[in-house]
């Protein structure tokens, strides 16, 4: 009790102190809590967030000091809740930090500053996982939407011509629907259908075999590649993983290199609108200069009187009066020289909240043809993508799925070889009445091949879905299921109405031929991934498996014998059905793989990658293979003594070695197979052999070795890469051939054979002007690369010994050595290689020309002024190639004007030889083993402004309007006297240059 009684009144004794000291700071108390009221109460900020010249969509906007983040929308706008005092921090890939207080604002907009040092932050794709730029091991090229969108292309490959060093991309044909040629670091295989790359979309595994068939496809080239089905606009990025470090993961399926394709997702924000809509025109690069009808008159009467002949035979329509002698066609104008019309619209809605994210996109593209008549090629489909993760963000789902049709309608025949040989004089098309001219069956119309027609139908799928959860902090488990449903239809007719009506062909002679392709597959890929802080460094890793099956049904058939041209698409009524191939094939995969990285203080990296694959396309006890990778680097700017350095901003060491294979051969290629004989015996149609059971049947392997060097300077305003690569592949899969005896020509098996290709890659990235009002930044790529065969047993004594060479490339042609003009005769002459007196094969045919680039690259500029954006790429390739064949000259058959400089009597230095109508033998020949000398082959290097694209901004409120103009193929510059340098397949449809204007509304 006398304690208590203390305290109270020591309590006491307090308590006019205590109100003093209340009278006094009771006015400072108070402000300060009002201000500490005011300062916690929220309220929402708004503004639009722009790069200086138009709205930039996805910069992430966040609270310094809390967990709240919100992202920018395609108009760039934004909206989030914050205190007076706090301060806002906008972020986005390759620009600069802004730290922006709110100072009481209620509306904030921004202008970013580009920083080309951030752009070593980006993470790129690099299959099972993502890195940094600034912290990859591997070799890794990629091309962003920001390059796609400005192409008007329709096949994925066409987005990477010139942009990418050591990818060497050709067009195989201008006809709607064509192919691309890639190559990715040379040819590994010597099997021409043994190097393409392996395709996965979002994840997905997409088979690029070809669909089509050679009977069916005429109109190219090659037959029907699939990877026309992938629509370009929906792509965000495509990285290509080229060295081992990259590829080893990937095992069985990476030594030709991976193509990673990711389509676009949607992003946080308001739900956004975005209509764009082109239409353009496409015409041939470049055509022939052929002779006109004087140069070609001259031309067959010199070669009748070189022959000796005084009087024209009567089918010589050209010059015996029955045709106008005055008349004149420029045949490629006329058949080759139309208009394609292109038509492009796309449709997309995105949007979500911060949890969940969706978008939903649609495309319709048509394309007419340059030929004459009425084709179009229409392409449609439709891609979904939702994204969602939990509120405490440890469980992610994210699916993605794409349906794309197509629909091609083509002539069965390509115009390009009678728009090149025809004489210039020849009949018109039409006569009076509007029908086909025959010119009394004095020549064939090519509009006759009109009634020819090719038609392809395809519908393709792809879906994926990615389900992760984190069990731990750094802990997640995640798997991936992926499937893929095409299937195709293709029809080419061959009616009787393509036949001059003098020869009296009947429908009896109408064929059709019928290709039916269906594949489809599933796989599914487990995987759990660690990420772990241990002591100064960090470790990664990742296991994983991988289980596919993969089914392809094929049916080719033909029918011939027609009683009515209208009956040709009812295979029942035909007299003949022929069934040339159906069968069902089965491919099963599985792998385990995994991979484990360690990076320790930001400068010394290792990255290990293995995968232990199996195939079902090999024999027994060779099903299964191990696969592996090491790559290093030290970031050597990292490193205290250049840490703070003023103008080298980063440098890079990097290394790799490692090994993958190859099992692109086909399905059953090891057992003993059959087919039906087509005779019957007792009333059942037997059975023969096809191919012989070899067990020995084993992988191809791809040794990889790398080393490159990365610079930056100047806050990375200029960077540099320069990458010398080695790949080796050995364990060729290829046919070993066999004596007669056997009853087969050769057995499938792996050849002892050696290739290697060597390169070095050069990269450079300059930001030339980087003000806030004007832009500029360049990219220049180029690549030396060589090809050789290094090793192959016994090749004098094999089928391949008039194809390659020991220390040569594969790509090599195998010619007569030209010596010139017979001053005398007039008549081309050839190095007699062994002397035996006469011009032989394959005796003297022993020239070897080397046919690979000897380097190839890109320039590209983007530049940009307030609200115009220009972009444009100059291509450029150094090679050789063919001179288009056009036969002998002085038959009937039209020349190029240079052939105008031939040799007209003794003493003459011309450089083509005398003319002949057909009846002088030696200049026949040696008109025949010109094509085959080293005197065919020309140089073929070309420059090509592959792609320009201007874009205008156009100032309107709350509504994205861009106005486009874009171009593909330009202009080209080159020596090149043929027509267009790229593509020089004979009698086949050159590239088209495409001009598209175009509008783009987002709101």
């Amino acid at each position: 009790m006398k304690t208590f009684s203390l305290n109270k009144g020591l309590v006491a004794l307090w308590y006019p102190f205590i109100f003093g000291f209340y009278l006094c700071c009771a006015p400072a108390l108070a402000r300060n809590t009002l201000r500490l009221s005011i300062s916690q109460q929220q309220s929402q900020v708004n503004g639009t967030v722009r790069d200086g010249t138009s709205p930039l969509s996805g910069v992430s906007i966040s609270v310094k000091g809390q967990q709240k983040m919100v992202v920018s929308d395609f108009d760039g706008k934004y909206v989030i809740t914050a205190s007076p005092d706090d301060i806002l921090i906008f972020t986005y890939v390759g620009f600069k930090t802004a730290t922006i207080p709110v100072a009481g604002r209620s509306v904030i907009n921004i202008k970013m500053q580009e920083d080309a040092t951030a752009l070593q932050e980006v993470k790129i794709n690099a299959g099972y996982y993502s890195v940094k730029q600034s912290e990859r091991t591997g070799s890794i090229a990629r091309i962003t939407a920001k390059d796609i969108e400005t192409q008007p292309v329709t096949n994925v490959l066409a987005t990477m011509q010139g942009r990418m060093a050591g990818v060497n991309i050709t067009q195989t044909t201008g006809v709607p629907g064509g192919g691309f040629d890639i190559k990715i670091r040379g040819q590994n295989s010597i099997r021409s259908d043994g190097n393409s790359p392996l395709y996965i979309i979002d994840g997905v595994p997409y088979a690029s075999d070809p669909i089509g068939y050679n009977q069916t496809s005429s109109t190219f080239p090659t037959v029907t590649s699939p990877l026309n089905s992938i629509n370009p606009d929906t792509i965000e990025s495509i990285e290509i993983l080229k060295d081992a470090d990259a590829t080893a993961i990937y095992g069985s399926r990476g030594a030709n290199g991976v193509v990673l394709i990711t389509t676009k997702k949607g992003k946080a924000g308001k739900t956004t609108f975005n209509i764009t809509a082109s239409c353009g025109v496409g015409t041939v690069t470049k055509f022939i200069k052929l002779m006109n009808t004087q140069q070609y008159l001259a031309m067959r009467k010199q070669a009748f009187i070189n022959d000796g002949i005084t009087e024209y035979n009567p089918w010589d329509y050209d010059i015996n009066g029955t045709w106008d002698q005055n008349r004149y066609t420029d045949w490629q104008k006329e058949l080759l020289g139309g208009t394609s019309q292109i038509n492009d619209l796309q449709g997309t809605v995105s949007g979500g909240s911060e949890n969940t994210q969706f978008l939903v996109s649609g495309n319709y593209h048509t394309e007419s043809t340059v030929f004459a008549g009425d084709f179009l090629y229409k392409k449609g489909g439709s891609q979904i993508n939702l994204n969602h993760r939990s509120e405490d963000n440890k469980f992610r789902l994210t699916f993605s799925g794409g349906y794309n049709a197509q629909n091609n309608d083509q002539p069965a025949f390509d115009f390009t070889y009678d728009a090149r040989s025809l004489p210039p004089n020849a009949p018109p098309l039409y006569d009076a009445d509007g029908n086909l001219n025959w010119e009394n069956g004095t020549w064939d119309n090519p509009l006759r091949n009109l009634n020819a027609k090719f038609e392809s139908k395809t519908n393709d799928l792809i879906a994926n879905t990615v389900l992760s959860y984190e069990l731990l902090p750094g802990l997640v488990l995640k798997s991936s299921f992926g499937y893929t449903d095409l299937s195709t239809a293709e029809t080419r007719t061959a009616p009787s109405s393509v036949y001059n009506p003098a020869y009296n062909i009947t429908s009896a002679t109408s064929a059709i031929y019928l290709n039916n392709t269906d594949r489809s597959s599933w796989i599914v890929e487990p995987q759990i991934n660690w990420e772990k802080d241990l002591g100064s460094g960090k470790l990664g890793v990742l296991l994983g498996a991988t289980f596919q099956s993969q089914t392809t049904t094929r049916l080719f058939q033909s029918g011939n014998g027609f009683s009515s041209n209208s009956l040709i698409y009812n295979l029942a009524s035909a007299n003949n059905v022929n069934v040339l191939l159906s069968d069902e094939t089965h491919y099963k995969y599985q792998a385990f793989f995994g991979r484990i990285n360690y990076n320790w203080q930001q400068r010394y990296i290792l990255n290990l990658t293995a995968r232990r694959d199996g195939s079902s396309r090999f024999g027994p006890g060779n099903q299964f293979a191990d696969f592996g990778a090491i790559g290093v680097a030290w970031l050597f700017s990292n490193e205290s003594f250049l840490k703070d350095n003023s103008w080298f901003s980063f440098g890079k060491i990097r290394s790799s070695y490692g090994t993958t294979g190859n099992d692109q051969i086909g399905d059953y290629q090891f057992l003993n197979t059959y087919t039906t004989s087509a005779v019957a015996y007792n009333g059942n149609i037997g059975l023969q052999p096809t191919r012989l059971y070899n067990s020995n049947f084993g992988w191809e392997t791809n040794k990889k070795l790398e080393m490159a060097l990365e610079l930056g300077f100047l806050h990375d305003r200029i960077f540099a890469t320069v990458a010398w690569y080695q790949n080796r592949s050995s364990n060729q899969l290829v046919g070993v051939p066999l004596p007669g005896t056997t009853g087969f020509t050769v057995l499938q098996s792996n050849l002892d054979a050696t290739v290697e290709n060597t390169g070095l890659e050069l990269t450079l990235r300059t930001s030339n002007f980087n003000t806030g009002n004007f832009n500029w930044i360049t990219s220049i790529n180029l690549t030396f690369a060589r090809n050789k065969l290094l090793h192959f047993p016994a090749l004098e004594s094999s089928p391949y010994n008039q194809q390659y060479r020991i220390g040569q490339p594969l790509n090599i042609e195998l010619l007569y050595k030209y010596k010139g003009i017979n001053p005398q005769t007039g008549v081309y002459e050839f190095e007699d290689t062994n002397s035996d007196g006469r011009i032989s094969f394959p005796e003297d045919q022993q020239t070897v020309v080397d046919l690979n680039p000897k380097y190839y690259g890109g320039i590209q500029n983007g530049l940009s002024f307030k609200r115009w954006k220009l972009d444009f790429l100059f291509q450029f390739v150094k090679q050789k190639n063919r001179s288009y064949p056009m036969g002998f000259a002085g038959q009937m058959s039209n020349q190029p004007n240079r052939v105008t400089n031939s040799w007209q009597e003794p003493g003459d230095n011309a450089s083509y030889q005398i003319y002949t109508a057909g009846n002088n033998n030696a200049a026949v020949t040696a008109d025949y083993l010109y094509t085959k000398s080293d005197a065919s082959i020309t140089d073929a290097s070309f420059i090509r402004l592959k792609n320009i694209s201007l874009s205008y901004d156009l100032p309107l409120k709350n509504t994205q309007c861009k106005i486009m103009l874009q171009s593909q193929n330009l202009l080209t510059f080159t020596s090149y006297k043929d027509g267009d340098p790229e593509f020089t397949s004979y009698g086949f449809l050159p590239p088209l240059k495409v001009i598209t204007a175009g509008v783009q509304l987002t709101f």
